[in-house]
């Protein structure tokens, strides 16, 4: 952690931006690490929210450009295939208020471009859930 620390903001953006694709990065804890060596928690909030939602519009631009058979492949079950495409038109873009949650946030916000929702709701409510999560833990520090 203090590698990211020793590189400012750079290394605050390029950890958030990161731990928003499929690579398993913890923001969280470097966000924790930041507040903890003096780092201004507005400056962390504002920092760590662009950054992760630029990582999440990334995985984004992937789904849009990935193919069915290769997200089926993925998926590999006709019912759970069934299911994830119903939510995903029940819900839309409002899902994106989730794509902070681990382990699921990451492959729905591909999903959702896969799945061509529209861009500009699925942003603004990434960023918006994104957000709220750093501005959560950065309260309780």
């Amino acid at each position: 952690l203090f590698f990211f620390v020793h590189l400012h903001s750079l290394g605050l953006f390029l950890v958030c931006f990161l731990s928003a694709t499929i690579l398993p990065l913890a923001s969280e804890a470097v966000v924790l690490a930041f507040l903890y060596y003096g780092f201004d928690p507005v400056f962390v909030l504002i920092i760590a929210t662009i950054s992760n939602t630029l990582g999440g519009t990334t995985n984004y631009l992937l789904g849009m450009i990935g193919k069915t058979k290769i997200l089926q492949k993925y998926i590999n079950n006709e019912k759970k295939w069934q299911r994830i495409e119903v939510r995903v038109n029940k819900y839309g873009a409002w899902l994106g208020l989730i794509s902070w949650v681990p382990f699921i946030g990451d492959p729905l916000t591909i999903v959702l471009g896969f799945f061509r929702v529209r861009f500009v709701p699925v942003l603004l409510f990434m960023t918006l859930g994104k957000g709220l999560r750093y501005a959560f833990i950065i309260f309780l520090w």
